[in-house]
């Protein structure tokens, strides 16, 4: 099928080539071991002249780890329709020896499932959002800063349950819970009741909070649609509001795709909130993005272009060029540009103390080298 085609093509999507470059390491009586992995090095330089806090900061170029991982892929028949499956990702850092400490420096992926062509499948552990999956997956094929919808750890990765069906004409609807748990944590006796204390100074009157997610994804030949929300929980780094998105992919040939998308949240206007987050009336957004990919021999070509409108703010824009070249099988040399333009409150500048009003964001930049195996 045509989006399969481009899916292999585009350089930057991790999931087609290390699916492609796995090597199988056990495969009898119906169970399976696959190791997979990839090593990425590269150079940065450029992007914010200033942090969060307003501060101006160093942007000379720097040698940096790329991504570098590695997995393991489990699986095993039940009947001739179900199988049981695990997968076990770390990620560690190959530009230096000082910086990857005793080796693997994170739990990337880490979650067990039982698949059936009839049924659907489940699973539970830490894994990618199936927000990220089924709905803003069209864009997410820049290896840096170039996504700004919801991406692969929004309210997931860790204590999550998921489902999703068989395809269906087309249609696959998904399901997916996140639980943020105070089991365990200190009851302290407050004038106003029992709150618990999460050992750092900060107490919590939420008790266990679920996040869900979900929706559905719609594919036929040359158009994918997905549809979807996720309660962006507060405990998970959200506001405690709903967001949505429908973001689609459109594919002209089996060398170009176009891309659209929205995705909105809602504001929290409650004052509680914003005094506990130091927020101001920008938590709520409206994020609009539109791109292209296209493919020619060993060359793949990527753009992308948002505009962003934040409650309380002047709108701002994002864009993100990419250039990947297929060296062989597995290697590909890659190039990124891209600037985010996010204003993103105000602060001081350390050295002269002067206000700054916006963050001033200029073009952030990458190259590099990666190998699959």
């Amino acid at each position: 099928m045509k989006k399969t085609l481009l899916a292999t093509a585009i350089i930057g999507a991790l999931s087609a080539t290390a699916a492609a470059q796995a090597a199988t390491v056990y495969d009898q009586d119906g169970t399976k071991l696959d190791i997979y992995g990839r090593i990425g090095l590269g150079v940065e330089g450029g992007g914010a002249q200033y942090n969060n806090d307003g501060e101006r900061i160093n942007r000379s170029a720097e040698f940096v780890n790329v991504g570098s991982r590695l997995g393991l892929r489990m699986s095993q028949a039940i009947t001739s329709d179900m199988t049981a499956f695990g997968r076990l990702e770390w990620r560690f850092k190959a530009n230096s020896r000082e910086d990857a400490d005793s080796g693997f420096d994170e739990l990337r992926q880490s979650y067990l499932g039982i698949q059936s062509q009839q049924y659907g499948t489940f699973q539970a552990g830490n894994f990618d959002s199936f927000y990220l999956q089924f709905v803003s997956q069209p864009f997410d094929v820049y290896i840096n800063n170039g996504l700004h919808f919801a991406g692969n750890g929004k309210q997931s990765r860790g204590d999550s349950i998921g489902y999703y069906t068989p395809e269906l004409s087309g249609f696959t609807a998904f399901l997916q819970l996140k639980n943020y748990s105070e089991r365990g944590l200190r009851e302290v006796g407050q004038p106003d009741g029992v709150v618990l204390d999460r050992g750092d100074g900060v107490v919590s009157e939420q008790g266990n909070v679920i996040a869900p997610q979900g929706g559905v994804r719609y594919e036929n030949g040359p158009v994918t649609v997905g549809l979807g929300f996720v309660e962006d929980v507060r405990r998970g780094g959200g506001n405690g509001e709903m967001m949505y998105g429908l973001i689609g992919q459109y594919e002209f040939t089996d060398q170009f795709s176009a891309r659209l998308g929205y995705e909105n949240r809602q504001n929290n206007n409650d004052q509680g909130y914003k005094d506990s987050m130091r927020a101001k009336d920008e938590n709520g957004y409206n994020t609009v993005g539109l791109g292209a990919t296209y493919t020619t021999g060993p060359w793949a070509f990527t753009g992308d272009f948002y505009n962003i409108n934040r409650d309380g703010q002047d709108s701002s824009k994002a864009w993100s060029l990419g250039g990947y070249y297929k060296v062989s099988s597995a290697m590909d040399v890659f190039v990124e540009v891209n600037d985010n333009d996010a204003k993103a409150g105000s602060g001081s500048d350390n050295s002269t103390r002067r206000q700054v009003d916006n963050l001033t964001d200029d073009a952030y930049w990458l190259t590099g080298v990666r190998y699959f195996f």
